[in-house]
């Protein structure tokens, strides 16, 4: 069963939580984050924090960690971060285009990380690991949320609503991106124990939703720590990770879609009658066209849209080839186009979903790209299924909105 705990959160003062509150680091560029740098209130300062230092300037190195470090000093000497006095659980709203989803901001359990309890459905990168490992060590504390999701249960659902119902929060915004974030803390002794006692009880396993790497580099400082003889009883700090457990009715996944430098030397013609050994083609003009059903896609090609199906019998039906981005990967990425390896491949980038199909476009009329590919999205259940199989999805699988933003609840070890 899952083991949660609550903890003292860092969070700031709830004036300053607007100012404070930014995406997570790794969907935000350094000539993005360096936009907000005269904002000394803003977490980029923390979490992209070379912004603080010369252009150029190697984003591994020490000394951008090091200045993370120094800007988390300030920022609570500064009174802009203030810790809890008392463990709490934090209710975590997101509202974005009138579709509500409600998480719980918590520790979870390395040891569940390790075990599988916490489930897992990507590889991560080892270079991405470090930057993570060494802002953890330096800044002693983790500053990016690790989303997970759960199959539903009714005795939290309804704690949660009662809870959202009956108090006020403690913050309460909308961002620049139109998202609202509301959160509010649980610091009652007996509810505390209520949640905790809910997810020992009732939730067999946790999913990973979004933030692999956050959750591997809390991992492996944590074994770290114990090889030094830091771990003593089991429950210090850094045997959890922060997390945001949301329920998965609640949660829609985005596609995540394609584009391709080059077409491996064919021609048009000779593109499109390789795609029909597999694909039923359908011609549907300059207007972009959004796969409505698994197993559909769309194809972006010299100004044309074509609706691409996938015949039956072109896929295997287990967990992972049964995926639209498998079937694309094998039957046309890999077969035709020689792009074996999307992870390394210089040929082939990816385009979540939040830009939408505009993006694809405007990447081909650019020149800049010769094809792009729309997905139909992978669904919360087919997620669950890949990573109960012990399974991994092909890379760049799943795009979540909204995203919880960093700053307003710091985990520190």
């Amino acid at each position: 069963m899952a083991k949660i705990i609550p903890f003292k959160g860092l969070r700031p003062r709830k004036e300053l939580a607007p100012e404070v509150a930014t995406l997570p680091y790794d969907v935000c560029s350094v000539e993005e984050a360096r936009q907000f740098k005269d904002n000394p209130h803003h977490f980029y300062h923390v979490t992209r924090s070379e912004i603080d230092l010369p252009a150029g300037i190697d984003v591994h190195s020490f000394s951008v960690y090091e200045r993370a470090l120094e800007n988390l000093n300030n920022m609570i000497k500064e009174g802009i971060l203030i810790q809890d006095k008392e463990p709490s659980y934090y209710i975590y709203q997101l509202v974005m285009d009138g579709r509500e989803q409600t998480g719980l901001v918590c520790g979870s359990s390395i040891d569940d990380y390790n075990n599988g309890i916490i489930k897992k459905h990507e590889f991560t990168r080892p270079e991405k690991e470090l930057d993570r490992i060494n802002h953890i060590k330096t800044t002693r504390a983790q500053t990016g949320i690790v989303f997970l999701a759960y199959n539903n249960v009714s005795e939290m659902d309804q704690l949660v609503a009662d809870w959202k119902k009956n108090h006020e929060p403690e913050y309460d915004f909308t961002a620049e991106d139109g998202i609202r974030h509301t959160v509010w803390v649980v610091s009652d002794y007996s509810k505390v124990s209520v949640i905790t006692e809910i997810f020992d009880e009732k939730v067999p396993a946790t999913y990973i939703a979004d933030g692999h790497h956050r959750a591997a580099s809390a991992a492996k400082v944590a074994a770290e720590m114990k090889e030094q003889g830091l771990s003593i009883t089991g429950d210090e700090s850094f045997n959890y990770f922060i997390t945001c457990i949301f329920p998965a009715n609640q949660l829609a996944i985005l596609d995540y879609n394609r584009v391709v430098k080059d077409l491996n030397g064919l021609s048009k013609d000779a593109f499109l009658q390789r795609l029909e050994a597999q694909f039923t083609l359908s011609p549907v003009g300059g207007q972009a066209y959004k796969p409505a059903r698994p197993h559909e896609f769309g194809l972006y090609l010299d100004g044309m849209w074509y609706k691409m199906e996938a015949k039956d019998g072109s896929y295997p039906t287990d967990p992972i080839g049964v995926l639209d981005v498998s079937i694309l990967q094998n039957n046309v990425l890999s077969a035709i186009l020689d792009i074996h390896d999307p992870r390394t491949d210089k040929r082939v980038e990816f385009v979540g979903g939040i830009r939408g199909l505009g993006e694809l476009e405007k990447r081909v009329n650019s020149g800049e790209m010769k094809a792009a590919f729309a997905c139909y999205p992978v669904s919360i259940q087919q997620l669950f299924e890949v990573a109960d199989s012990g399974q991994v999805m092909p890379p760049k699988s799943t795009w979540f909105e909204p995203k919880t933003r960093d700053g307003l609840v710091v985990y520190m070890i």
